[in-house]
């Protein structure tokens, strides 16, 4: 026994150093990884093993092949996809929590990880200022906290119609429209395929010059209808015009549901709060941890105003499952058996108080600012109104745009991602990590130009 304890001890030691050895080298790796270390992923596959290999081994092979072969999303200039690095205090956190190995389903089976839930929970409702009592669940991350939610929200809209939709499915339910913009999030539309409602069904609304709902062109709202709106376009960070929506949806009946993957966290910070203005009066929200509270993947949160009807759409019964006094937090999500996710929302909250939460993202809101106002003023085209940590830039035309891109990537210094934006190629800026400072900010901005200038030449 003492020999397991002593080589479970060794190995997790040999795990630990690796990994800070891979954190304190971030700053001087390639942000994307070259082909030859991509190339040599391969030596990971080949024909599965007969026999049993030594662990501290597998995980120098692991180390070794694998680090090298990282996007170097947990470093401080990645700008793509809206990523946000996690921070140290999460990360060990998911440490810890991963050594506990905890069933977060039950209650029973982890009273810390439902404990922890019911904390975040609380403080998270009052941060992004939601409705006090709304029901939360933890998921993966935005698709699945959009599924939960617009689960809630089937639930609630044909209930209103006098159909049990849990009990007795969709066929032969009543039609359920949904309405979403334009610019409608493709989270949105997988989960509102997953649920049955139809990816082609939705009733598009067009969509103003930053991606906004144009919200005198909604449709007429007739019998049960779920509108769907985004806070935080994923090109633009621009906000639907909520209140307003809100109240024409309300009207007849309709439930609003709110994808706001990284823009609800602009309710946390008080010079972006008006931002979320109406936001609060929606029935349901979606958002992600992982991006701008900075926590490991996978954490997504689902809000639902009326709590019983995420726990109607969620929950289930058999024979073993007894009810318990305390909250279950399977009964809240799609999945029973999951890992403890409210462990790193709970050390990330706890670290940062609600100042440090608001100071991450208005500082991140600031460097988009100075993304944009650099590149503007090196003679490059801002394609959208920055009000987030969204930046949308043309180097010149499509085919010059996408060299610069690529060019760019395979610099090293920084990476950003390519979007098309009213049928332009672009280049988009996402600031979210706790991890980004200034000066990689003028580095980076640097080498956007001088790539740029390069591929023009300039």
């Amino acid at each position: 026994m003492k020999a397991v304890e002593a080589g479970t001890r060794s190995l997790m030691e040999f795990a630990a150093e690796r990994g800070e050895a891979y954190l304190r080298t971030i700053e001087s790796r390639s942000v994307f990884p070259s082909a030859a270390a991509i190339e040599r992923l391969a030596e990971l596959g080949g024909e599965l093993p007969a026999y049993c290999a030594d662990p501290v081994e597998i995980l120098r092979m692991l180390d070794g092949i694998g680090s090298p072969a990282t996007v170097v999303s947990a470093g401080p200039r990645y700008f793509g996809f809206v990523t946000g690095g996690a921070l140290p205090v999460t990360l060990a956190a998911n440490w810890l929590a991963a050594a506990w190995d905890q069933n977060a389903g039950l209650d029973e089976m982890s009273p810390v990880s439902s404990a922890l839930e019911e904390v975040c929970a609380s403080w998270l409702v009052k941060i992004l200022h939601l409705p006090p009592g709304s029901g939360v669940g933890f998921v993966t991350g935005a698709t699945m906290a959009n599924f939960s939610a617009l689960a809630a929200a089937r639930r609630a809209v044909l209930e209103a119609a006098g159909w049990d939709v849990e009990a007795d499915g969709l066929i032969g339910a009543p039609n359920i429209t949904v309405i979403g913009g334009e610019e409608i999030h493709i989270s949105v539309i997988k989960s509102l395929g997953m649920m049955g409602l139809g990816r082609n069904r939705i009733v598009r609304v067009p969509a103003d010059s930053e991606g906004r709902m144009s919200t005198n062109l909604l449709p007429e709202i007739q019998g049960p209808t779920i509108v769907c709106i985004q806070a935080g376009n994923v090109n633009t960070g621009a906000f639907d015009w909520a209140a307003e929506i809100c109240e024409k949806a309300h009207k007849r009946g309709a439930w609003v549901h709110v994808d706001a993957a990284f823009g609800l966290w602009a309710a946390a910070a008080p010079t972006r709060t008006h931002l979320m203005a109406g936001f609060a009066g929606a029935d349901s929200w979606a958002t992600d941890a992982h991006r701008w509270l900075n926590v490991p993947y996978d954490s997504g949160i689902a809000f639902v105003r009326e709590a019983r009807h995420l726990k109607g759409a969620m929950s289930t019964s058999a024979a073993y499952l007894v009810p318990g006094e305390k909250r279950d937090p399977y009964a809240f999500t799609p999945e029973m058996s999951r890992r403890a996710r409210g462990v790193e929302i709970w050390a990330a909250l706890r670290s940062l108080g609600r100042t440090g939460l608001a100071e991450l993202i208005e500082r991140n809101c600031c460097m988009a600012t100075r993304f944009a106002e650099g590149l503007n003023a090196a003679g490059f085209e801002i394609l959208n109104r920055v009000v987030l940590n969204q930046v949308l830039v043309s180097f010149g035309g499509d085919e010059t745009t996408r060299s610069v891109i690529a060019a760019l990537q395979a610099d090293g210094t920084c990476w950003c991602g390519g979007t098309t934006w009213h049928g332009r190629a672009a280049m988009r800026i996402s600031v979210s990590s706790w991890a980004t400072t200034d000066d990689d900010v003028e580095r980076s901005l640097e080498a956007m130009i001088r790539v740029a200038r390069k591929v023009k030449g300039k």
